[in-house]
C-alpha cells in the first residue's frame, strides 16, 4: 500500500464519520441508505485484508513515519538472547535495571561485606564504633552458621575484634602521615598590602 492510498483511505473514513453525524439530522431515507450501502462496502474490503497485510501496512507507516529510528537495540544484538532458558529470568532483570542489592542467600551476602568491612571500617570516626560494627558483623555471621536454610555454606569468618582495631588504628596513622600539609592560606588584597607597610 501506497502512502498516498492511505491518505484516500483516511479521507473517506472521515467523510464516512461526517456522514453518519448528520443521520439523525434531517437526512433522507434514500442518503441513509447510501451511508449504509458505503459501511457495508467499506467493511467488506476490511475482510479481504488479512491480518497480516494490515500489520504489514501499518509497520511500514511507521517507518516512513520514522518511528522505529533511535530505538536502544537499532543494529545491536539483543542481550541474553542466546543464552540457556532460566526460570527466574524476570528476576534477575528486575534486579539489574531497578539496581536492587542486599538480596540473596546470607552466605553471598556476608561474603561480599566481608570484602568491603576494611572499607567501612575506615569510615568510622572512633574505636567504639568500629567495635560495634565488627561485633553485629560477627553475630550475624554466628547466627547464618547456625540456620539451615540451604542454600550455599556459609564459609565467612568472624573477625577477631581487638585485631581488626589495631589494624585500623595502623591504617588511620598511615592516612593522617601521608596527608599533605596545608599551604598558607591566600591572604586578601589589604592583609598583603598592611603586611607590606609594617
Amino acid at each position: 500500500m501506497s502512502s498516498s492510498g492511505g491518505g484516500d483511505f483516511r479521507k473517506r473514513v472521515e467523510r464516512a464519520a461526517e456522514l453518519r453525524s448528520y443521520r439523525g439530522a434531517g437526512i433522507s431515507a434514500e442518503e441513509e441508505a447510501a451511508l449504509d450501502a458505503l459501511d457495508e462496502k467499506e467493511r467488506e474490503k476490511r475482510k479481504k485484508v488479512s491480518d497480516a497485510a494490515r500489520a504489514e501496512y501499518l509497520v511500514r507507516d511507521a517507518m516512513a513515519q520514522g518511528k522505529f529510528d533511535n530505538l536502544k537495540y537499532a543494529g545491536k544484538p539483543i542481550p541474553g538472547l542466546g543464552e540457556s532458558y532460566d526460570p527466574d529470568w524476570w528476576v534477575k532483570g528486575l534486579l539489574q535495571r531497578e539496581n536492587i542489592s542486599g538480596l540473596g542467600p546470607p552466605a553471598i551476602l556476608l561474603r561480599k561485606e566481608d570484602a568491603e568491612l576494611d572499607g567501612k571500617l575506615d569510615a568510622q570516626y572512633t574505636e567504639q564504633q568500629v567495635r560495634d560494627v565488627l561485633e553485629d558483623f560477627n553475630r550475624r555471621v554466628i547466627d547464618a552458621r547456625r540456620q539451615l536454610q540451604g542454600g550455599p555454606p556459609v564459609i565467612t569468618k568472624i573477625r577477631d575484634v581487638e585485631e581488626e582495631v589495631g589494624r585500623w588504628r595502623q591504617r588511620r596513622a598511615a592516612r593522617t602521615a601521608e596527608a599533605p600539609e596545608e599551604p598558607e592560606p591566600q591572604r586578601s588584597w589589604w592583609q598583603r598590602l598592611w603586611k607590606g607597610t609594617t
